[in-house]
């Protein structure tokens, strides 16, 4: 037995118990040997009930807890089914929420991650586009310098030979 379905079961036990000592309290100089048998049989009833309707609980706990360790560890496509109507069906659909809402967050940031990734790469072709032009314009150009220096040394050969 869990510690949760121990921690559920004992206050159910308790409430039950000391409901039925309040009967006896009120009634006790008409009990009989009889009434006796009577309220062993309900005390190991309210203590069966009790331990049932802890393992009741503990087992929907538990089924939320397992599937919340999934989540946290990156299964986002774990979810919770249970089969109840009461506060702990409303946190599984809580949990379910807000699995399906962290899926689509994964979801958006990975096609944000893939545009930036995109755009990325288009600015960068076109820096690379514009570094190679510039390149062959200093290349054309130093070209150009070379030609000039070289007949500008051959005008100075020339008027010095003069």
């Amino acid at each position: 037995m869990s510690k949760l379905t121990i921690k559920i079961a004992i206050p159910v036990i308790l409430v039950g118990i000391f409901a039925i000592l309040a009967f006896v309290s009120i009634s006790y100089q008409n009990i009989d040997k009889s009434f006796y048998v009577t309220i062993l049989l309900i005390v190991v009833f309210v203590f069966f009930s009790g331990i049932a309707i802890g393992q009741s609980i503990s087992k929907h706990v538990k089924k939320i807890l397992s599937k919340a360790v999934e989540l946290s560890q990156g299964n986002l496509s774990s979810r919770v089914d249970l089969d109840t109507k009461d506060e702990l069906a409303e946190l599984a659909k809580t949990f379910n929420k807000i699995a399906e809402d962290l899926k689509e967050s994964r979801v958006q940031k990975e096609d944000i991650e893939r545009s930036i990734g995109i755009k990325v790469k288009a600015k960068t072709n076109d820096l690379e586009e514009i570094i190679n032009a510039l390149e062959q314009k200093v290349k054309n150009r130093t070209i150009e310098l070379e030609r000039l220096i070289e007949e500008s040394n051959k005008l100075k050969e020339i008027s010095n030979n003069k």
